[in-house]
């Protein structure tokens, strides 16, 4: 089968004291996620989409948080991995459609960034990216600001 979608989702607590990165870009902001790498949510249900449409299993298992290799790791270097991943297994990746879930900050004047940051580590067209980010209206962990969720659909396709 020459096509095949994926999709991820990823979720991390908001805490104080951490860098808050989303997309591979740096967002000003009273906290950041909580994780073993740099916490950026919206690359991690990003990179689960492509390894699971490669049938590469996970994050977890291809980067696990167990390894002080990833510890504190950026998320692009993992992104740039994933690809590498699916190169060696004969895929390209189509398109990514991700959206991005947070009560606060607001992030839209730094989605142009995002995309731009996304594409390059996937070797694809910035045009191919599509990020959206959306509140929960206050309602749940990402309306009360204790977490941050992303979601995430690839389509990749093998190499000819």
């Amino acid at each position: 089968m020459p096509f095949r979608v994926g999709f991820g989702h990823d979720v991390h607590r908001l805490v104080p004291g951490r860098r808050l990165i989303l997309g591979g870009v740096e967002i000003p902001h009273e906290k950041g996620l909580l994780a073993h790498s740099d916490g950026d949510v919206l690359i991690h249900a990003l990179c689960d989409a492509l390894l699971g449409a490669a049938n590469l299993r996970d994050i977890g298992v291809q980067f696990p948080d167990t390894s002080t290799e990833f510890k504190d790791i950026s998320s692009l270097i993992l992104l740039e991995r994933t690809v590498t991943l699916l190169q060696e297994q004969g895929y390209l990746v189509g398109n990514a459609d991700l959206t991005l879930c947070l009560q606060r900050p607001k992030v839209r004047d730094h989605i142009p960034e995002m995309a731009e940051k996304l594409a390059v580590a996937m070797k694809i067209d910035t045009g191919r990216v599509s990020v959206k980010a959306t509140t929960h209206e206050k309602l749940g962990f990402v309306g009360k600001e204790k977490g941050v969720l992303a979601y995430a659909v690839v389509l990749i396709y093998r190499q000819l």
